[in-house]
């Protein structure tokens, strides 16, 4: 591995590139971590070894599961189901209220979904769907929601179509 970094640093140094040490991590996956592997040297300094990092926002783990990446998720929405509250209470409509949660609570939920989603455990997905079910509770407070909404339904392959986006609440 060292002498694929060394050669990586030589071929960015010719096209006036630098890498950062302290931006760069190595995280081993796979049955190479039972074995004892030297750390890997860039510009005199090792490279920080980690069992999880954040790629374009989503966590990624030495297991290649996506607890960590689902708990993120979770600690995330909130503080913006609370605001759906306060604009409920200040009497917002319901397609405002509705609004705020495709635009604002959702992408949270859903953000990169198809390179995570088809790998939950129906535990993370349950998860995932109750925060949705709390925020069509503050919307749609008279609504029975005992079926899945979204994450479950991409999960078995009965979301939308690639590319688009539809509401599958009542207005």
């Amino acid at each position: 591995m060292q002498t694929h970094v060394d050669e990586l640093i030589h071929q960015a140094t010719n096209i006036g590139m630098m890498i950062n040490v302290k931006k760069t991590r190595e995280m081993i996956i796979g049955r190479a971590l039972k074995v004892s592997i030297p750390l890997v040297v860039l510009n005199s300094e090792p490279i920080q070894r980690v069992d999880t990092f954040k790629l374009f926002g989503v966590h990624i783990s030495n297991d290649l599961k996506w607890g960590q990446h689902v708990n993120v998720i979770l600690s995330k929405p909130a503080s913006r189901l609370y605001f759906l509250k306060q604009l409920k209470r200040a009497g917002a409509g319901t397609g405002d209220l509705l609004c705020f949660f495709n635009m604002v609570v959702r992408p949270v939920l859903e953000y990169a979904s198809p390179v995570w989603h088809s790998s939950l455990t129906v535990a993370q997905s349950e998860s995932l769907e109750s925060v949705q079910k709390r925020a069509m509770r503050i919307i749609f407070p008279h609504l029975d929601y005992s079926g899945s909404l979204f994450i479950a339904k991409k999960r078995h392959g009965r979301g939308s179509p690639r590319g688009t986006r539809e509401t599958v609440f009542p207005t």
